[in-house]
């Protein structure tokens, strides 16, 4: 499935929004949507959100899958001091393309960006980087062995469990391993009974696996960007609720991924 001897051949693509970002030819698809534009997703898509559904808390604990280029991260951080919003946040990220996120202290990034430079420039150093409001971890490696890492929450890694998780792996079609019920179940464990799950994936295994692990799914529509999906243990009334039970009737022949079943 991976492919390291390609990992590193990456082209720059221009986004509708103007944000840069890169192409894999590993996974043979983009960081981002080109269409929606990187920034544009990674706040309209994750953050903003995210943030509203948990307006008010002092601290956020958010899980970023995977950091990639940064953007979910990043624009998180532009959000909050954009905002002027009183909050501390600690983001842990797993990521197992250590050279791209060395390099990124080199990326062109958006000029919102601009402020947040001596960050990313410690996170693409040292995989870490701690304010008085900010604490953020890179976790170099895979995902599917450093996750479970922080199990049981709160544990060495995790001060406590998570509000908030950016579901953006690559594609379930191709990085199929980070979509699995199994998967999904880790993620649970980790997760408050408030806390919510940002995905661009509305695809029926995606709702699937996050269904049984007891996951409410709703749809969110965010300005100038394609239908999303919101998750959480508990429904959420200001969105349109998913009936994953009527879903199944309809559809018995939809079924999450398995790890089991992947090659």
């Amino acid at each position: 499935m991976y492919n390291e001897a390609i990992r590193a051949e990456k082209k720059t693509i221009v986004s509708d929004d103007g944000s840069l970002t890169l192409y894999s030819k590993e996974f043979n698809e983009s960081y981002h949507s080109p269409k929606d534009g990187a920034l544009r997703e990674s706040l309209n898509k994750h953050v903003i959100p995210a943030f509203n559904l948990h307006e008010g808390k002092p601290t956020l604990r958010i899980l970023d899958i995977c950091y990639g280029l940064g953007y979910n991260t990043l624009a998180t951080l532009h959000h909050i001091r954009s905002q002027n919003l009183d909050v501390k946040v600690e983001i842990i990220s797993p990521e197992f393309d250590e050279a791209l996120v060395r390099s990124l202290k080199d990326f062109a990034y958006p000029v919102a960006f601009e402020p947040l430079r001596p960050i990313i420039e410690a996170l693409s150093n040292d995989f870490r980087y701690e304010d008085e409001q900010f604490k953020i971890m890179i976790l170099i490696g895979d995902a599917r062995e450093s996750i479970p890492q922080l199990l049981p929450a709160p544990s060495s890694l995790l001060t406590d469990k998570i509000d908030i998780v950016y579901q953006d792996a690559f594609s379930p079609k191709v990085n199929p391993l980070l979509w699995t019920r199994e998967w999904f179940a880790d993620i649970r464990a980790l997760c408050k009974e408030d806390a919510v799950l940002t995905t661009y994936s509305t695809a029926a295994a995606t709702r699937m696996g996050l269904h049984e692990n007891g996951f409410k799914l709703h749809y969110y529509d965010a300005p100038n960007t394609r239908r999303s999906m919101i998750a959480s243990p508990q429904r959420i009334e200001s969105l349109e609720w998913i009936d994953m039970e009527l879903k199944k009737v309809r559809n018995p022949k939809a079924r999450s991924l398995r790890d089991d079943e992947i090659q």
